[in-house]
């Protein structure tokens, strides 16, 4: 096809939630086992898998038109990208991830000042050298190829990525500082940004991606309601939700529909059913598009 949209998707720990992402967003997506081109059900995209360390170098040198990747990784290759949206998913949350500085809970080190001289290890090299540098302190960042949490005790910290601080915790690290907050980014090729197509095309999968995040951890709720208690269930409702009402054909009843938070949505529907309301149910998004 002549007009096609080359996509770079997320190999290793972003692979799974970033297919379940696009499939919430309405593509379909396939991949064999032991491929690294999956098919998507839409003739004007192509897709190749790279690691998320990778994907802003190719990405930036047009092997790819647009990519998924984090944030972190855009700083550590110094990439110059364009970067179309910010999408706040991750592995194992939803919630942004941390590179820290961490020593053994044991260590004398209490500050960054403390390090002076002294060796770290990370997979974040180039990030990690610019902080300390903008900070005075002379370090050795050696690169780690993995198991970083194991190097903390060998050399004199460490920098790692966390989510949730399961594994520092599990590995008696302490925090001593964070380096930056990272979440993953849908970013474009600045040459394929300025071609008409593909500028369209890239912001309407932002679009869709978007609106499949925000719909995430959103439900529909429906209800019938008796007329006269329509102003009493609807200052039930966060005062930001602005319900769509119907009247029936039985006047003294009315049917309410409204999108909400899935925890509050738990919390309203016994209270809306001691008030009268029937038919309740509540149903699942893919997206919400503002």
């Amino acid at each position: 096809m002549d007009k096609q949209v080359k996509l770079g998707l997320p190999k290793g720990s972003l692979q799974d939630s970033t297919f379940d992402l696009f499939r919430r967003a309405g593509f379909k997506v396939q991949l064999s086992a032991r491929s690294y081109f999956p098919l998507l059900d839409d003739p004007e995209l192509s897709a190749v898998m790279f690691r998320a360390q990778e994907m802003s170098r190719y990405v930036e040198d047009g092997v790819v038109d647009a990519g998924l990747t984090g944030k972190d990784w855009i700083c550590e290759n110094k990439s110059d990208v364009v970067e179309v949206c910010e999408l706040v998913y991750s592995k194992a949350t939803a919630q942004p991830a941390h590179w820290v500085l961490a020593v053994p809970n044991e260590s004398p080190i209490r500050k960054i000042e403390d390090l002076q001289g002294k060796i770290i290890a990370t997979e974040l090299v180039n990030v990690t050298r610019d902080y300390f540098g903008r900070k005075n302190i002379d370090v050795k960042v050696e690169f780690s190829w993995g198991a970083t949490e194991v190097k903390a005790r060998l050399l004199d910290g460490i920098v790692e990525i966390t989510e949730t601080g399961s594994s520092l915790r599990a590995n008696n690290l302490r925090i001593i500082d964070t380096l930056m907050t990272s979440t993953t980014r849908f970013i474009a090729n600045r040459q394929a940004w300025q071609d008409d197509f593909k500028r369209e095309k890239i912001e309407a999968i932002a679009l869709l991606l978007q609106g499949a995040i925000e719909g995430r951890e959103k439900v529909g709720l429906k209800l019938n309601l008796p007329s006269d208690k329509i102003d009493d269930i609807i200052k039930l409702l966060p005062a930001e939700k602005s319900p769509t009402i119907n009247h029936l054909k039985d006047k003294n009843f009315m049917a309410l529909e409204v999108i909400l938070e899935e925890d509050i949505a738990r919390d309203l529907v016994p209270k809306l059913k001691k008030m009268g309301a029937s038919g309740i149910f509540t149903y699942p998004l893919n997206q919400v598009i503002p």
